[in-house]
């Protein structure tokens, strides 16, 4: 501890240089307003969603509770990265200090593991309202509902802080970010030293994020396919079909953008290609989860057109 709390003094004061993207004259404004643009909506809708729900007593229900968890991880993603991406496409000389650097990748990756606890736990949500209706008040009750993202928020900050101690032990005898922002791959090839460690230890995780989120998805979904292929009613079927099938799209794009990003931080045949991969995984699921999770449900969606009327 002692070690990576000196690394950690003699490194704070440094600068790092950030690759970012080859923007060109003509199109660095253009995309400054783009980016600049979506940010907002990202702000917007998701600010929305979450003053709606907590303001609503209507929607101070089990399933509205567990998505509030979605936009304060959204926002904690995209603003993370947006600001400073906006920041260094003005800039032709792209320069961070290594605290804000680490700042930057810790939010980042809480972000990515956040993301999977999430999903996990909603899942767990839908299965328990679909499989056993007339026991979800007692079972998902608001204690309930607080643990289990209390669950999912612990786990995601105990993984990436054991992740960050690994990292923040080492030397630094690099000084250029080859990525459009901070991660903690970037980070420990700023090394000299063995990081054979940090390579296993960030590889476990992505394992265990990915096969635990699949795995208890797969198996939530296999009992609520059964159950709904038992049950004769069309309406309930219906619903709980068009449930699952929102929830299954917003896994599906996370998944697919974080399976690119861990491929091709190793294997990189473009560095332009993963570097866009990168920034779709924060920004897609921003954009999306407003849509899958606001709109699209009839509570939500109907307490907009009144405040909008």
């Amino acid at each position: 501890i002692t070690e990576t709390m000196e690394n950690v003094s003699s490194n704070s004061q440094c600068l790092l240089e950030m690759e970012g993207f080859n923007v060109t004259d003509q199109s660095m404004y253009p995309l400054f307003l783009l980016l600049l643009f979506n940010y907002l909506l990202i702000l917007i809708f998701n600010i929305g969603i979450l003053v709606l729900i907590t303001t609503e007593r209507s929607l101070h229900q089990p399933m509205y509770l567990l998505v509030c968890n979605l936009p304060v991880n959204d926002l904690i993603g995209t603003t993370a990265l947006m600001p400073r991406l906006m920041l260094d496409i003005l800039s032709s000389k792209r320069y961070i200090s290594y605290i804000e650097c680490v700042v930057q990748a810790f939010c980042s990756h809480i972000f990515g593991s956040a993301s999977h606890m999430i999903l996990i736990v909603m899942a767990l949500d839908r299965y328990v309202a679909i499989c056993h209706p007339l026991r979800y008040n007692s079972i998902m009750t608001t204690s309930t509902v607080a643990k289990l993202s209390a669950c999912a928020w612990g786990v995601s900050l105990s993984l990436i802080i054991v992740l960050f101690a690994l990292t923040l032990r080492l030397s630094r005898c690099r000084s250029v970010i080859y990525n459009a922002y901070c991660d903690n791959a970037s980070l420990f090839k700023l090394s000299c030293e063995d990081i054979t460690v940090n390579n296993i230890y960030g590889l476990f995780i992505t394992v265990l994020l990915h096969v635990s989120s699949m795995g208890s998805i797969s198996i939530t979904y296999c009992n609520i396919l059964f159950v709904c292929f038992n049950t004769k009613n069309k309406k309930i079927n219906s619903k709980a079909l068009q449930t699952c099938a929102t929830h299954l799209v917003l896994y599906l794009v996370m998944l697919c953008s974080g399976f690119l990003t861990v491929i091709l931080h190793r294997y990189p045949p473009n560095p332009d290609f993963r570097k866009l991969t990168d920034i779709l995984f924060h920004v897609v699921p921003a954009n999306v989860n407003p849509i899958v999770y606001g709109l699209n449900s009839n509570e939500l969606r109907n307490k907009l057109v009144q405040i909008f009327l």
